[in-house]
């Protein structure tokens, strides 16, 4: 396996997922041009946008359709704006100092779109009776063939077409591994004879992405056991298994988007309040020290927006209005700036587990390097934990993350910790 070189401006991202339809009112490129600046004060390093690009209208679902079954590949969306519209995004997000990323459809296209039209049958995998196939329980999408290279190719012209014409800096790639991984290693060379720095997400999770492929895959199973956790479906110990096995399993300079909501999370199975109520504050913060980790930060999570947003309608968020949750992601994307030892892939500094008295609910670990500190202790669990840990060589004075209070990290420590309650800690050298 061929280990990747990240693009320098990736390991120290925070990214944001952008809904444009549900962003605002106006659900268009120039309203969301207006909201960059708002991102931008947050912290936020790369927008991913969901599709830009026609929605079929064959089978469409919902009112507006979905951003996922995409009539034309080198084309907008009319209810967003034009091009230029798009350009004009792209431009103010650059001059912000944050790169942009495309979510990309290899899988499927919707089915009426232009390729069914203007390319060979062979393009599409078919029925015995020449219609082109839906894949899973898709109905308004269109099955693409990769046994057929053209397709490869018609592909891989469109996602060049993004990057010399438009400017975009990567790719976020739905559902991954449902194509071919030699498609996406051909991607990967294309591009980058293009974009040297090129970034590319795969929303898939296994080694196999990251060989000459794929800078980050999704944490979904992290994730998962992050949720599991939250509703006392497991304990700790799930969680920590599913973190070394990030550690153990996967390349050093892999990444792994870490999250507590995306569209597909929110959409389905509700917002991040319902998914983690109480532990919501704990989780996002362990999202943001954990090694290898990409932080994501989805549309409304900037407010603390309590919503599972509609997918095939309009339903936009309030307009923005910075509040508490606003802060906390400010300061988390300075921690995560400020501190080289949260360094993403084979960046970061190490990782350290203080060993405590009660592992089945408390996370104790240490992030380390020449240049600083950050200690994450937390309770995740319902219950009043009686702690007692012996700090050792971590004591020491440390900058409180979310308060800026300074606080003493005694050699040994003891007492009662309050449910799903948490300290994030640093020290810089």
């Amino acid at each position: 396996m061929k280990s990747l070189s990240h693009a320098v401006w990736s390991y120290d991202a925070v990214m944001y997922e952008m809904n444009v339809r549900q962003l605002t009112e106006e659900g268009t490129f120039a309203s969301a041009t207006r909201h960059l600046q708002h991102l931008s004060d947050l912290g936020v390093d790369v927008v991913w946008l969901m599709p830009i690009y026609p929605i079929g209208v064959t089978e469409r679902k919902g009112s507006l359709g979905s951003y996922y079954s995409i009539s034309d590949y080198c084309d907008v969306n009319p209810e967003f704006g034009t091009k230029a519209d798009f350009d004009a995004f792209v431009e103010e997000a650059h001059r912000l100092g944050m790169k942009v990323i495309l979510d990309w459809v290899a899988n499927h296209t919707a089915r009426d779109a232009k390729w069914l039209k203007t390319k060979p049958m062979n393009w599409y995998e078919r029925d015995d009776n020449g219609v082109a196939k839906v894949p899973w329980d898709w109905s308004d999408t269109a099955k693409l063939n990769y046994a057929e290279k053209g397709v490869w190719q018609g592909q891989i012209d469109a996602m060049k077409y993004w990057v010399e014409k438009h400017a975009v800096d990567g790719f976020r790639c739905d559902m991954a591994m449902l194509v071919p991984l030699e498609f996406w290693q051909e991607v990967r060379r294309e591009l980058q004879s293009v974009k040297k720095d090129i970034f590319m997400l795969a929303e898939a999770e296994g080694v196999e992405f990251f060989d000459n492929a794929f800078d980050a895959c999704y944490g979904w199973e992290l994730h998962h056991s992050m949720v599991d956790v939250a509703k006392g479906n497991s304990r700790v110990g799930a969680l920590r298994d599913r973190i070394y096995k990030l550690l153990n399993d996967f390349p050093q300079s892999s990444m792994h988007m870490s999250f507590t909501s995306n569209h597909d999370e929110n959409s389905w199975s509700g917002s991040e309040q319902e998914c983690f109520g109480e532990a919501l504050e704990a989780m996002t913060a362990l999202t943001f020290v954990l090694p290898k980790s990409l932080p994501l930060i989805y549309t409304g999570q900037e407010i603390g927006y309590d919503h599972s947003f509609a997918f095939f309608d309009k339903d936009a968020m309030p307009p923005f209005k910075a509040n508490a949750a606003t802060e906390r992601y400010r300061r988390l994307c300075a921690l995560k700036h400020s501190s080289s030892a949260l360094l993403s892939a084979d960046k970061g500094g190490s990782f350290v587990e203080i060993r405590n008295n009660a592992e089945d609910c408390l996370l104790t670990i240490v992030r380390e390097n020449e240049q600083g500190r950050v200690v994450y202790i937390a309770n995740l669990s319902p219950y009043k934990v009686f702690s007692d840990f012996h700090t050792g060589i971590y004591a020491g004075e440390y900058v409180n993350v979310l308060t800026g209070a300074t606080e003493t990290l005694y050699e040994h420590t003891w007492g009662d910790i309050e449910p799903w309650s948490f300290r994030l800690l640093c020290q810089n050298r």
